[in-house]
């Protein structure tokens, strides 16, 4: 299937075009970017221009950053094409919640895509908790945002994010591997007094049965890139780390049964294979459950104002 992808940035360039480049499913057809292109493919800059001259393109992958996101979108299945979002899906639930009606009605796929639910060892989680009792769950979420998101100054303006462009990512994992829904009881978000967004933060969740569930999550790790949680329960200890790339059981490593070494880079190529599926099969797939402890912890969590932050 052809498909274009929007918005040339470091995602796009690092994990998207390999992705794509080494799926059977795909032919990168054309581009659409103010800034970037990828070489020997069709560049466009005007979306619109591109969807006219590209009627044989049926599928859009979206690499924007959130706030421009909807209208690309919109745009895309008002014109018959099934999409693709880079998570997270929207800059808030209402958009989101639009774009599943236009999709509805249009009988086009829409996929909310969370790259770091494909992480090698996620099912395998899910799977080891789905019969035990938990006691708690502790997430760790620290990152260089100079590291991966180098002068990226949307991260920090309305609507980015801040730290919980990275943090929704756990958001994603703890609400695929949980067996037991949890809610926002409560947070600290540390506000640099110069930006829109949050550099840090600690929620705290509620736990149908009583287990503690906490995440604390930093935009200023220097050295050991830390992308952990930890759940305690009655038969044991299982720790996630690498961002779901690696397991640990009572802090022994658990090989991947598959006897395949999926590094961060194959979280990828397993969501196109889903994309792929939803669009051969007629259905969209829009679980927007990360995105509600987002809000949650905006809504409810108490603003400290911290040091001017600059790259």
């Amino acid at each position: 299937m052809k498909i274009a992808l929007v918005g040339i940035g470091k995602i796009a360039r690092d994990q998207h075009v390999p992705a794509i480049a080494d799926s059977p499913d795909w032919e990168l057809a054309a581009t659409c970017s103010n800034h970037g292109t990828v070489e020997g493919i069709e560049a466009h800059k005007d979306f619109g221009a591109m969807l006219a001259a590209r009627p044989d393109i049926q599928v859009i992958s979206l690499c924007l950053p959130p706030v421009p996101r909807f209208a690309y979108a919109a745009q895309a299945i008002a014109a018959g094409r099934h999409v693709m979002l880079e998570k997270p899906p929207g800059a808030t639930l209402s958009e989101c919640h639009a774009l599943e009606e236009m999709a509805r009605a249009k009988g086009v796929t829409l996929y909310a895509s969370w790259h770091s639910r494909a992480a090698a060892q996620v099912q395998a989680a899910k799977a080891w908790l789905k019969d035990k009792t938990l006691r708690s769950l502790n997430v760790t979420w620290k990152e260089d945002v100079r590291r991966w998101h180098p002068g990226q100054d949307w991260i920090f303006e309305a609507g980015g994010l801040g730290v919980f462009d990275p943090g929704i990512n756990a958001l994603s994992i703890m609400t695929e591997i949980l067996p037991d829904p949890i809610h926002v009881t409560g947070a600290e978000l540390d506000f640099p007094e110069n930006r829109e967004t949050p550099i840090a933060a600690r929620v705290a969740f509620f736990h149908p049965k009583g287990a503690e569930v906490t995440m604390d999550m930093d935009f200023l790790q220097t050295g050991e890139q830390i992308w952990s949680m930890e759940a305690v329960t009655d038969q044991g200890t299982l720790s996630l780390h690498k961002g779901g790339a690696v397991l640990e059981n009572d802090g022994k490593d658990v090989a991947d049964a598959s006897g395949v070494n999926l590094s961060l880079k194959g979280e990828y190529p397993v969501l196109y294979a889903h994309m792929a599926e939803l669009v051969r099969a007629g259905r969209s797939d829009v679980d927007l459950a990360p995105m509600r402890h987002v809000a949650d912890a905006f809504t409810l969590g108490r603003r400290l104002t911290v040091a001017p932050f600059d790259w």
